[in-house]
């Protein structure tokens, strides 16, 4: 199961933004975050899904691409 629905609420949760305006696809620098902003969210990430996320994989900023990079992990976790 995608953790796109999970990341889209903890936006919500976190900044306020909307959840039906969030497009997978897009930018997430295009819903106003910064560099800061990206790495505080990918710390929200490591909280709420219990995964490490490798720093080469910070540069990651849509949400399509946050959800495959969280599913990945979660399920190297499992195995």
């Amino acid at each position: 199961m995608s953790s796109l629905k999970e990341l889209q609420e903890l936006i919500h949760e976190k900044y306020g933004i909307d959840t039906s305006t969030l497009d997978p696809t897009t930018s997430l620098r295009d819903k106003g975050f910064d560099s800061l902003a990206l790495v505080e969210f990918v710390f929200a990430i490591e909280d709420r899904f219990g995964i490490t996320m490798p720093d080469a994989d910070t540069d990651v900023d849509t949400l399509a691409k946050l959800a495959d990079l969280v599913d990945q992990l979660k399920a190297a976790q499992t195995t």
